[in-house]
């Protein structure tokens, strides 16, 4: 797939993978947008990539923001890639005991990321269909796989996503083939959002690279780093897949958690 001259939305591109994202894809040539919660964090990405077409304040939860932004996209022009990328994880939630913690953190990532890609697809549906060459990328994650015991609904909205996506593409390929699919399988990366989980992390900017070649190379599932590895050897052993993930040093943290 050709990058320059076509315009890529970001949503939660104001730090971490996101941001990155920005950058590569401003990079390769391409125009971009980027929303996201936080109107500072919003101008303080547009100081440090004055390149980019806009910043869009927008959460991907609330409908009226969706609907907003669409409008504002189709001022600016439109857009040609759509990459679903916004995304939250709670942690302490352990469901042996009562607690409403468990509800809410579920709620708010289910809201964010799960039903934030899909009304934001379905939004911009007509848009991207309407352009010669097209596509919408997902990022899901090595826990779409394999769950995190310390992070059980977060694993759970990225495998609903992993879901989707194979299901939308599948629906895309039959009535719209210009509109390609992409979704990105991350392992732990090194963002605000993993700093306290013990596991090895890859940089935003390995993934992204990794992305983007995929995007060029029409790769439509794209594994990274340790990914790779733990879905092999899932399909072989999924027990000793869940053990590699979830250590003894998980089962001491879940101890702690009331």
């Amino acid at each position: 797939m050709e990058l320059k001259g076509k315009t890529v939305l970001i949503t939660g591109g104001t730090a971490g993978i996101g941001f990155e994202a920005a950058k590569q894809f401003l990079a390769n040539g391409a125009k971009v947008i980027i929303t996201g919660r936080n109107q500072a964090k919003l101008d303080d990405a547009k100081k440090l990539l004055p390149n980019l077409t806009a910043a869009i304040q927008s959460d991907v939860a609330n409908a009226e923001d969706a609907q907003s932004l669409l409008e504002q996209v189709k001022a600016l022009g439109g857009i040609d890639i759509l990459y679903n990328n916004a995304g939250i994880m709670g942690n302490g939630q352990n469901f042996a005991h009562t607690n409403e913690s468990n509800v809410t953190i579920a709620e708010s990532e289910i809201a964010i990321n799960y039903l934030g890609v899909i009304r934001l697809n379905n939004i911009f549906m007509d848009m991207l269909k309407s352009r010669k060459e097209a596509a919408i990328i997902t990022t899901s994650s090595l826990l779409s796989h394999v769950p995190l015991n310390l992070t059980p609904s977060y694993s759970a909205s990225k495998a609903a996503v992993r879901f989707y996506t194979v299901t939308l593409r599948d629906h895309l390929q039959i009535s719209s083939p210009n509109v390609k699919v992409f979704e990105l399988q991350p392992p732990v990366v090194a963002t605000d959002m993993t700093k306290e989980l013990e596991y090895q992390a890859i940089t935003p900017k390995r993934l992204i690279e990794a992305l983007i070649n995929g995007i060029k190379k029409n790769k439509y599932t794209i594994r990274v780093g340790l990914t790779k590895l733990l879905y092999v050897v899932n399909k072989i052993s999924p027990k000793l897949a869940y053990n590699l993930v979830n250590t003894a040093k998980n089962a001491a943290v879940l101890k702690s958690i009331k």
